[in-house]
């Protein structure tokens, strides 16, 4: 079955960086668009950044735009979220997304798969 595990979050200072993986099991990788979603309790889970098939093009939400990068290594079937500056406002359980379109997609309908998340937590 399709399985999509992230790793890497934590408690970190203002300033400080993360770097979140999520590794992907039961999909052909090379074939799914990516992206990384955060979602805070009692709001709407959002789109931070989405990443294509071959990695050639990734997109942002303005939020993060500048501070957060995605990447992926199709043949160790891996995205990662290299977050640094993290702002309090950061906070947010984060998930990563695996969708079957071509291209940028930064929708939540738009992706077919979907991690269990894992915790950031930036303390002022």
């Amino acid at each position: 079955q399709v399985q999509l595990v992230e790793s890497g979050g934590g408690l970190v200072q203002a300033g400080g960086s993360l770097r979140l993986s999520c590794a992907a099991s039961g999909i052909t990788f090379s074939s799914y668009a990516m992206g990384w979603f955060r979602q805070v309790p009692g709001k709407e889970r959002e789109f931070v950044a989405g990443i294509t098939r071959s990695g050639a093009s990734t997109s942002y939400a303005a939020s993060v735009k500048g501070r957060f990068t995605i990447s992926r290594d199709n043949a160790k079937r891996t995205v990662a979220l290299q977050m640094d500056n993290l702002q309090p406002d950061d906070t947010a359980g984060y998930y990563c997304a695996a969708s079957r379109r071509v291209g940028l997609i930064s929708t939540l309908s738009g992706y077919d798969y979907w991690g269990q998340g894992t915790q950031v937590t930036v303390s002022s």
